[in-house]
């Protein structure tokens, strides 16, 4: 006999935990679906930075929120997230700075402490970085956290305040009839439910695709690599992102710098989201190292301490699906996040919440997310090229 909830949500990332923990508060009957465990897929391998630039009001809106959630992770959500507010640069340049300048006037209107900041600044807030000619937006209370610690206790709240968990459990099947969700089927039985919301990722248009829905999804590796830092330079650093040399890099635990790429290239990297190398790559430790040392000199004398590869969800324009499809089936997507997810996850969780209660006036209007954007050719667009930041 099939078990029977209110909703089922697939997938046990961030955005299936965080909109499970939000059902679960208003006294939805939830049961969450994970074919591995939580924190088990990318979400655990994030570099789970927490920045609030963004190109559109609405994304960093959700960023800010967002922002304040991991602030006060303990006392909203209950548990831990491991969040180090050790600050974020953005620098760009010459070509990007007008761009810049409307995202941060945008952001400040908003709330967020944000600020465009001189070379001679930079050098005081990191004195190694390298920055001459290039412009920066400093945000002072960003930083980073620890994903599978966020991931874990939002799966914890969540079951605290009722939700059900299901690990290892994979779905095999989406049953529907008359155009309406009515459960899924798994390799450990059936569950029922009029709402069914798809949040697993890479596997997103998988799923997707269990109701003959298409979805412009595509699972795509990508690598971080980590250096230890050399002698002089043990001490932490801002999160930076620096789009002259395509490249990110944060502190992480240990004396140690991790390090991923800011490239739309990444996007050709498509793979078999259950079938792939989670090893990082000679060739990548070395171009990666390079791009590092051309922003932060000092880490020529740094250690490679190797690295590993996981997966991105890309969408043409880099920016998540969140929508019912087909409209009016009660089945949701929640997918295509395309890297720069996790930061945004408690204001998905809401908005995904909202959007499900169908709640009138929603903090976060889903609109912009919506699946039919791609063909009216109304792709999210931001000021800068690589719309990861859009």
């Amino acid at each position: 006999m099939a078990q029977l909830y209110d909703v089922i949500i697939i997938g046990g990332g961030i955005m299936g935990c965080s909109t499970a923990f939000q059902l679960a508060q208003r006294g939805v009957k939830v049961a969450l679906l994970e074919k591995s465990t939580i924190g088990a897929g990318p979400t655990g391998k994030s570099s789970a930075i927490i920045r609030q630039h963004y190109s559109n009001e609405l994304t960093a809106r959700m960023a800010y929120y967002s922002l304040h959630v991991f602030q006060n992770f303990e006392e909203i959500v209950g548990g831990e997230c491991g969040f180090t507010p050790c600050g974020f640069l953005m620098l760009v340049a010459e070509a990007d700075k007008a761009g810049l300048a409307a995202n941060i006037a945008m952001q400040q209107q908003i709330g967020i402490e944000t600020s465009l900041v001189s070379s001679a600044e930079i050098k005081t807030l990191m004195p190694g970085l390298k920055a001459d000619n290039l412009s920066a937006a400093y945000e002072p209370k960003s930083g980073y956290a620890d994903p599978y610690l966020t991931v874990t206790s939002y799966a914890q709240a969540a079951r605290r305040l009722g939700a059900t968990i299901h690990q290892e459990t994979r779905v095999t099947g989406i049953r529907m009839a008359g155009g309406k969700v009515q459960g899924v089927d798994t390799d450990k039985g059936s569950f029922d439910a009029p709402v069914v919301l798809n949040c697993t990722g890479a596997w997103g248009a998988q799923v997707a695709k269990m109701a003959d829905v298409d979805a412009p999804i595509d699972a795509c590796r990508v690598q971080v690599s980590m250096f230890r830092r050399p002698a002089g330079e043990e001490a932490g650093h801002p999160v930076v992102a620096n789009f002259e040399h395509a490249i990110y890099f944060r502190p992480e635990t240990g004396g140690l710098t991790l390090v991923g790429l800011i490239d739309p290239k990444e996007a050709d990297a498509i793979v078999n989201p259950d079938h792939f190398s989670e090893n990082v790559s000679d060739a990548f430790v070395l171009e990666s190292g390079e791009r590092l040392v051309s922003s932060y000199p000092a880490m020529a004398w740094s250690q490679s301490v190797g690295g590993y590869a996981s997966l991105y969800a890309i969408t043409p324009d880099w920016h998540p699906i969140i929508d019912e499809l087909p409209a009016g089936s009660g089945l949701y997507l929640c997918s295509g996040f395309s890297g720069h997810g996790f930061k945004l996850g408690p204001a998905v969780g809401k908005m995904l919440a909202d959007l499900v209660m169908g709640v009138a006036e929603p903090e976060f209007d889903a609109g912009l997310f919506r699946n039919g954007r791609f063909a009216a050719n109304q792709p999210v667009r931001g000021q800068y090229e690589y719309s990861i930041v859009g």
